[in-house]
């Protein structure tokens, strides 16, 4: 394992030696076999686990974990990779490298450690943005599950349809293999381009599939089939974020009440329209929602905002990395000026820009509601959640939305620079610390 790491040492020297010219044109191959080499010093043990990879713009850690649930509860020993976590069998660790798949080494030899711990299948989500460094490559993928695409990361990838391309590129790498499947979703514009890849097993699942389809912020049900389900995920979007992962579970011969099960026993998923959980002995009056999601799309941010369509919405909301997806910013402040009843904009990865330039950008669409900047992202949270407590009544329902992070483990900075965070747990020590000086607790 060490010498693998000396490896990519000494493969790294090498690239800063290299004029940058001459590395550019051998960028590809550079890469090819920095994951061939890392397949190789692994004995390519993707060829020993069932793979799973979920792809999309939205939606694909949620789906991860769903997947994962369903495998679970029919006997199977899983691992899993994904932005939010690391999981091989009964071990698990928070994914802390702001990186959804990670390159060279580190994914072989995390499949290797599957292989040694007794897993039978592994759940992989998969980003375009390691498509470019062949991250995706010598995964062996068994199945593949695209849950959507929208405009993201068109800086790095230079235009919507190269960003298409690339997630193209990794649902081609099913082609030629007998007992592969893609999994793809119609309600989106894009899910007949994966279904017309050559694979030879190809399933579509839509909303439309389901019947008494019913959503709100405590949770969702739906009829599919003989299937009933009654889950604690909230949101239409969840609602689809399931059918893609029952697709699977029907494609790999797992009983519907296995199914059921597995979707009925999450609670819920960090980070994604995570709810914040109030201390025990408080009047039922007081507490309201205090909810933590990733949105960091405008059709995300919408469903988000949706979602808790009955409520009045006091909502922080940050914005897409510095130097990146300039376009949102303003179509985010439109969508939190139509939905919510008071807005603060506040700071979530600025990198080397400066961050109220960012929120300054989306206060551009945002021409009709009340509208506060507190670039400081504790105090934001602070603010909303004191302004909660005072617009609380019996008639009157509050939720405070806290978008755009979700499990992220840093804010970035300028020049590299990172501060450690967890929205969740900033708003849980907010919300604690006003309680307390309110003596409420």
């Amino acid at each position: 394992m060490q010498e693998s790491k000396s490896l990519e040492k000494i493969l790294n020297i090498g690239r800063k030696i290299i004029p940058k010219s001459l590395f550019k044109f051998a960028q590809p191959i550079y890469h090819y076999k920095l994951a061939l080499l890392g397949a190789v010093i692994y004995s390519f043990p993707a060829r020993k686990l069932t793979v799973i990879g979920v792809t999309g713009t939205k939606g694909k850690t949620t789906t991860i974990e769903l997947v994962n649930a369903i495998l679970e509860s029919a006997g199977y020993k899983t691992a899993l990779a994904s932005t939010l976590r690391y999981k091989i069998g009964d071990k698990e660790w928070r994914n802390m490298f702001k990186m959804t798949l990670r390159g060279r080494f580190f994914t072989q030899k995390f499949l290797r450690q599957a292989v040694d711990s007794g897993c039978t299948h592994a759940i992989i989500e998969i980003s375009s943005e390691g498509v470019p460094q062949y991250r995706h490559k010598f995964l062996f993928l068994d199945a593949l599950i695209f849950t959507n695409l929208a405009p993201e990361h068109i800086e790095s990838h230079g235009s919507y349809e190269k960003y298409l391309q690339a997630k193209l590129s990794i649902a081609k790498e099913l082609e030629g293999r007998e007992k592969a499947v893609i999994i793809a979703n119609i309600d989106d514009k894009e899910g007949e381009n994966f279904l017309e890849l050559n694979i030879k097993n190809k399933i579509p699942y839509s909303l439309h599939d389901a019947i008494a389809v019913k959503s709100t912020e405590k949770g969702s049900s739906f009829q599919i089939g003989k299937i009933v389900i009654h889950s604690k995920l909230p949101g239409i979007f969840n609602v689809s974020n399931m059918l893609g992962a029952i697709a699977y579970g029907r494609f790999a011969g797992i009983s519907p009440e296995k199914i059921k099960k597995g979707l009925e026993e999450i609670n819920f998923i960090r980070g994604r329209m995570e709810k914040i959980n109030w201390p025990t002995g408080l009047p039922a009056d007081m507490e309201f929602d205090i909810v933590v999601d990733y949105a960091h799309t405008p059709d995300s941010l919408k469903a988000v905002y949706q979602t808790y369509n009955k409520y009045k919405k006091i909502c922080i909301l940050g914005n897409t990395g510095g130097g990146r997806d300039k376009w949102k910013r303003e179509e985010m402040g439109k969508i939190a000026d139509k939905y919510c009843d008071q807005i603060i904009l506040t700071n979530e990865d600025p990198y080397d820009e400066d961050p109220m330039e960012i929120v300054e950008g989306v206060k551009k669409g945002i021409k009709r509601k009340p509208c506060e900047i507190i670039i400081d992202r504790r105090e934001a949270i602070n603010k909303a959640i004191r302004l909660a407590m005072l617009t609380q009544t019996d008639q009157n329902k509050v939720a405070v939305l806290i978008t755009g992070k979700g499990t992220d483990p840093y804010i970035m900075g300028p020049k590299g620079s990172r501060q450690e965070w967890d929205d969740a747990t900033v708003a849980r020590e907010e919300l604690k610390r006003i309680l307390k000086n309110s003596n409420h607790a």
